[in-house]
């Protein structure tokens, strides 16, 4: 089972303040931990929303959508892309994750979609077009 893990932002990753070198230090402790168990397949850390943008969709409009974004809450700071045999398993990692902020920090777990969960819409050549579409990104992504 793959999960996301989304750290949620708050003011002062909002605001550009980066992590100190010993939050650096534990999250890079961490992760190496995560990579050796098998775990970790992907993670990184985002920009604050000022320097993002959103897509609006309605109908066939498309409005973008300069930031920041007001709700600080709702905001995403960082992620990880984890490989759990369970929920409980990726929650057990996340206990162990250092604080990614000072003071008060969230982390949400969700899971990831497979192709068994879409059904019998998800037709075997969607599948293959899927498996197919997966590998040549993969191979984009060794590139760079």
């Amino acid at each position: 089972m793959r999960f996301m893990v989304i750290v949620k932002a708050t003011k002062e990753s909002e605001a550009g303040e980066m992590p100190s070198e010993q939050l650096l230090t534990e999250m890079g402790n961490y992760n190496e931990e995560l990579v050796k168990a098998g775990v970790m397949l992907a993670g990184e850390g985002l920009h604050p929303s000022s320097k993002g943008v959103r897509v609006r969709f309605s109908g066939k409009n498309r409005t973008v959508i300069d930031g920041p974004f007001a709700e600080t809450k709702e905001l995403i700071a960082g992620f990880w892309i984890m490989q759990c045999k369970s929920r409980e398993e990726v929650i057990e990692w996340v206990r162990r994750c250092p604080n990614p902020h000072d003071g008060e920090s969230e982390i949400e777990i969700r899971q990831i979609f497979e192709a068994e969960d879409f059904g019998a819409e998800f037709t075997p050549e969607l599948r293959e077009q899927e498996e197919r579409l997966r590998t040549e990104a993969a191979r984009y992504a060794n590139k760079a």
